[in-house]
């Protein structure tokens, strides 16, 4: 018994030498455990301090976005009191909105020539320069610049918007944060988009679309630590955001239970015109860049005209003119009578290419919505002529429209998609959005046309750094 047990006792097993892990394995597997390390160290040292980044951008984005509706309302009260004056006020009175705009874009014009020609335009081809390392961010100057600037061509009167500024606001916010704590490159880069996402967030109150902003349109990269930044700073920008302007979507529409999927068909048609209309903006507005630049007199002279003729045009039709916000709500409440729909259309998609070519700062992120809203209510009206029995509100398509249209000029559909849902407060449109925004990517893609970041981008970067205003016009 005794020596049975004895034997029964396992002897130590023989080890193979080809299970002996190799001196290049043992390397290999240190190497990992090293890098994993870093990159821990790596996100305790950024995540931190792209959660101040977004609180500091949702601040910058909060002033912004008020001190425009101040100046919006100022615009919009003088008008109407000239107008009350009778025949004395109509006389002279369109005089002071045209004082108004040129004085506006002309300061504004004054502050991109002398003070930071970075500032001019939306500012994100020149973010993307930034993040591709072919530029310098002067983040220090360019944070008030772009501010005074865009309240002064905006809050004039120019048909441009705030969000793209605001972008390149929240990205200065990261250039400096990383300054202040002396950040090493890749750090400072991945705040620097992390401040952009947070801009893009706080602006369309819409926490997913900055993060997929980032990941998908300025670096497109998936890095964890560049993503865990973009989405931090997102929410907490947009969190600052909501404090102050309350939990409502950008845009409020009415509740509609989801399109039958038999309409399907109609929203793809969408895309496919919004795929045109993207392609026609595209060339359009580098066709006008280019036509600007090769004008007799330089940026500052255009901008008073161009902000004179506006501020005329706001005497007429004051709600024409500026970000146009409040046409996207008009359109999306199916305020504005179908016979309006084509000719506003029209005119928003010149005066959007005209005080571009100003050089101010201003971007072409809500312009763009606008036409998009358009012109998903303008189909949606003739989808109503042509099936009258169909189910779909005529406003689903202008929700639609604006996703394909974003998805058409910046090509970026994952971010389309999102930010148009967000911003709405509509999912239950998710497959019509996502047919429409492939539609719409299909027809730019077929007809070779370059995303217009990429193309500002390209035209900025042919141009000598720095050298002037025209230099930074995108």
């Amino acid at each position: 018994m005794l020596e049975h047990s004895t034997n029964s006792v396992p002897q130590p097993l023989a080890v193979s030498s080809q299970h002996v892990p190799s001196s290049e394995a043992v390397n290999s597997l240190q190497e990992e455990i090293q890098e994993y390390a870093q990159d821990q160290a790596l996100k305790r040292r950024v995540f931190p301090r792209a959660a101040l980044v977004g609180v500091l951008a949702g601040l910058v984005a909060v002033w912004f976005r008020w001190v425009l509706l101040l100046a919006d309302s100022l615009r919009n009260q003088l008008i109407a009191w000239m107008h009350h004056l009778g025949s004395g006020g109509w006389l002279v009175g369109w005089l002071f909105p045209l004082l108004w705009g040129a004085i506006g874009a002309f300061l504004a014009a004054l502050i991109v020539r002398y003070w930071s020609p970075e500032s001019a335009g939306s500012g994100i081809p020149f973010l993307k320069s930034v993040l591709y390392q072919k530029r310098n961010f002067f983040w220090l100057r360019l944070l008030p610049a772009k501010f005074i600037g865009g309240v002064l061509a905006i809050g004039g009167g120019l048909a441009l918007g705030r969000e793209g500024p605001t972008v390149q606001m929240g990205g200065a916010v990261g250039a400096g944060v990383a300054y202040l704590f002396k950040s090493i490159p890749r750090e400072r880069l991945s705040l620097i988009a992390a401040g952009a996402g947070a801009g893009l967030a706080a602006a369309f109150n819409a926490p997913l679309a900055g993060l997929t902003f980032v990941i998908e349109e300025l670096l497109r990269d998936f890095a964890p630590i560049a993503f865990g930044a973009a989405l931090l700073a997102s929410s907490l920008a947009t969190v600052v955001s909501r404090l102050f302007s309350g939990q409502f979507p950008d845009f409020r529409v009415p509740e509609y239970p989801a399109p039958p999927l038999e309409a399907l068909g109609a929203f793809v048609v969408l895309g496919l015109l919004a795929g045109l209309l993207g392609v026609t903006f595209n060339k359009s507005l580098l066709w006008v860049v280019t036509w600007a630049d090769g004008l007799q007199m330089n940026r500052i002279q255009l901008s008073l005209l161009i902000g004179g003729g506006m501020g005329v045009l706001a005497w007429f039709a004051p709600s024409v003119v500026g970000g146009g916000h409040n046409l996207v709500e008009a359109v999306l409440s199916n305020q504005i009578a179908w016979g309006w729909l084509l000719p506003l259309l029209v005119l928003r998609f010149g005066l959007t290419l005209i005080s571009y070519a100003a050089g101010t700062a201003g971007g072409i992120f809500a312009p763009f919505l606008v036409l998009g809203a358009l012109l998903g209510q303008l189909a949606g009206v003739v989808n109503h002529w042509l099936f009258p029995q169909a189910s779909v509100p005529i406003e689903a398509f202008a929700v639609v429209g604006m996703a394909a249209l974003f998805t058409s000029i910046v090509r970026a559909p994952l971010t389309g998609t999102v930010l148009i849902l967000e911003m709405t407060s509509n999912f239950n449109q998710i497959l019509m959005v996502l047919a429409a925004c492939f539609a719409a990517y299909s027809v730019a893609e077929a007809l070779n046309d370059k995303p217009i970041y990429e193309a500002l981008l390209q035209r900025d970067l042919t141009k000598p750094s720095g050298s002037s205003a025209e230099a930074a016009q995108p």
